[in-house]
């Protein structure tokens, strides 16, 4: 069960979240630490929270003081060890292990009813023969539609346990059909889309790490090679990262046997070589790597080891920065402590975490430092202004003696420009108020029926200059006010989502980012390369 956003974009501080989680050891050779970990309970800590439960002047929620206390402990360490509350360990948990139990769709809620945008291919609602767009009136033979619903109501009632049945009453014309659905794993793949981007360079695009990545990834990888495939985009912009296994796993596919792909240490930790093994499926064959702002840990892990052995090209902007490695420590409450364990570095010994030594704030407005140092948009300042790059002793080579930087991210070796039409306010509350997604279900629907395939779609719609005024006057009964110069310069980019989101709402992921791509700078110029 998902909620959707219209478009997979997230706002600078929801990335920020996704990043701070990191990277995490998923590795057997670490699992018996795990084992009876626990807070003393004769430590300064539990003494203290201990006394305010049976002394303080008022009633006061303890555990939420408890996580709130060891959050701010850990956090003075380094941004990335945090103490995780039950709901949201959980959540964590189920993203990186490639599924849960449930029913197997996404929604969107519209005037207090569930409507169904997306049905997970080979899931229960999918074998249910549950529609996109279904309007979900009953649930359970009982009124759902117009209760005053919420998305943590929503995911009580539809998450449930393994072999359990739900029966959703779904509105067909004046008609309700119940839909008798048992819920089961619904898997979560890490792969967005996979497609040909020409006659032979293929497209994927990974959005996490995760216990399933390597698997996702060579089963489109092995659609794409029948196709004709002999070079490969990879897409890792977004990318917050996951699993330490999952990023050399997935390196492993590129590599021959016996290269270095990342090693790690810490002062509690001895260094850990990851080497490549002989069984990759892409040894051979170029390979060009996405990366932006928001690509971090595992993303850097791949990209710097294909950077530092010279077995791809780098395009986009210097990565997010991130080069600790944390390990769960759960409680027997559902919560848990990421904590950082470890420090990675790329074959050619570079350690790219940035400075923190800031403090938390400083560490998080980094990226916003560095859309205002105008490093986003001009190469030189990419390159000039960064002062994680200029330090001494900060340059490293590649194996055929190409120079590369730490300290700060992967530097790519072919800079594209953020979009300044894609960074608007605008944008970002159309996107943040689900509008585009909307209009879809309320508008678009009669002119997305008229097309046979997604191909079809594709090629030959266009959201025309009425389409556009029709969407803006739409989105302005939510929106009461928009910026008339932002309308302007982001008129093309609203028209191209606007498009994006019809495609994704019949067709799904692939026939999403094919339109997304069409006129996306940064993968124009890595398939010329």
């Amino acid at each position: 069960m998902k909620k959707t956003a219209g478009v997979i974009f997230r706002t600078m501080i929801l990335l920020l979240v996704g990043i701070t989680i990191g990277l995490l050891i998923s590795d057997n050779n670490f699992a018996d630490r795990n084992l009876g970990f626990s807070f003393s309970g004769t430590d300064k800590l539990s003494k203290v929270l201990e006394l305010v439960g049976q002394n303080y002047v008022d009633s006061v929620n303890i555990d939420s003081i408890e996580g709130a206390s060891v959050n701010d402990l850990l956090q003075n360490l380094d941004p990335h060890s945090l103490y995780l509350p039950p709901q949201q360990a959980q959540s964590i948990n189920e993203r990186l292990d490639g599924g849960f139990n449930g029913i197997g769709i996404e929604y969107q809620l519209m005037r207090d009813t569930l409507i169904i945008t997306q049905v997970y291919e080979g899931g229960p609602a999918a074998k249910a023969g549950l529609l996109v767009g279904s309007r979900v009136i009953n649930v359970n033979n009982k009124k759902f539609s117009g209760t005053k619903l919420t998305n943590d109501r929503i995911n009580s009632v539809f998450r449930g346990e393994k072999d359990s049945i739900i029966l959703l009453g779904v509105a067909e014309g004046k008609a309700i059909k119940t839909y008798t659905i048992k819920r089961g794993r619904v898997d979560l793949s890490s792969v967005n889309a996979a497609y040909m981007a020409n006659e032979n360079t293929g497209y994927i695009k990974i959005s996490k790490f995760a216990s399933t990545t390597d698997i996702d990834f060579r089963r489109a990888l092995g659609k794409l090679k029948t196709t004709g495939m002999n070079n490969l985009l990879l897409d890792l912009r977004g990318n917050g990262g996951g699993y330490l296994n999952a990023a050399t796993s997935l390196a492993d596919e590129f590599l021959s046997k016996g290269k270095l792909i990342v090693y790690t240490k810490g002062v509690h930790e001895p260094r850990t070589d990851y080497f490549a093994t002989d069984s990759g499926l892409f040894q051979h064959g170029k390979v060009t790597v996405l990366i932006d702002e928001y690509s971090a840990s595992a993303s850097e892990i791949l990209a710097g080891a294909l950077q530092d052995l010279d077995r791809a090209t780098i395009v986009g902007r210097r990565s997010f920065g991130k080069g600790l490695v944390q390990q769960q420590f759960p409680f027997g409450d559902g919560s848990a402590v990421n904590l950082t364990v470890a420090r990675y570095y790329t074959p050619s010994g570079r350690s790219i975490q940035k400075s923190y030594k800031g403090g938390l704030e400083s560490y998080r407005n980094e990226l916003a430092i560095r859309m205002q140092k105008g490093e986003l948009f001009s190469e030189q300042s990419n390159r000039s202004d960064t002062s994680a790059f200029n330090g001494k002793g900060s340059s490293y080579h590649t194996l055929s003696g190409r120079k590369v930087f730490s300290g700060g991210g992967i530097m790519p070796d072919v800079f594209v420009p953020a979009d300044t039409t894609q960074n608007t306010m605008l944008i970002q509350n159309l996107l943040d108020q689900q509008l585009f997604s909307a209009y879809v279900i309320d508008k678009m629907q009669p002119v997305i029926n008229k097309f046979a395939t997604g191909d079809d779609f594709i090629k030959n719609y266009n959201v025309s200059d009425d389409d556009f005024h029709s969407f803006i006057l739409y989105s302005s009964q939510k929106l009461k006010e928009m910026d008339s110069h932002e309308l302007l310069i982001s008129r093309d980019y609203i028209k191209n989502i606007l498009k994006a989101n019809a495609a994704r709402f019949k067709w799904g992921d692939n026939a999403f980012y094919q339109v997304m791509n069409i006129n996306d700078e940064a993968f124009k110029k890595a398939l010329s390369i």
